[in-house]
């Protein structure tokens, strides 16, 4: 709680520049893309929606990172600042961030 804290304090989304949050549980992983002046969800996706296409915990956070730039693509998002949420760059978080970027989103 204290190093996602820390996290939170530096980055914040805005609507030109939202923030790519990430949401790691034990089973699936959670993206969502926030504008913090309004307090509003513009876009959002998760592990549940590929409903198996991508085998393992790993595969599919960088299909979800393809999802929610899909997602942003067509809000016309295409820079984000990205909120790993307290989790270490690695392993689901850094292959989530990896299918952003060849989704084609910029952070």
């Amino acid at each position: 709680m204290l190093r996602k804290s820390r996290v939170r304090s530096v980055v914040s989304g805005t609507a030109q520049r939202p923030r790519l949050s990430v949401f790691r549980s034990a089973s699936h992983i959670y993206a969502q893309l926030i504008d913090d002046s309004k307090g509003t969800t513009l876009a959002a996706a998760d592990s549940r929606e590929l409903k198996g296409k991508a085998a393992g915990k790993t595969n599919s956070s960088g299909e979800v990172g393809k999802l929610i730039a899909g997602k942003a693509k067509e809000k016309g998002i295409s820079n984000v600042v990205f909120d790993r949420g307290g989790y270490r760059y690695m392993g689901r978080v850094k292959a989530l961030a990896d299918g952003a970027r060849e989704g084609g989103l910029q952070f």
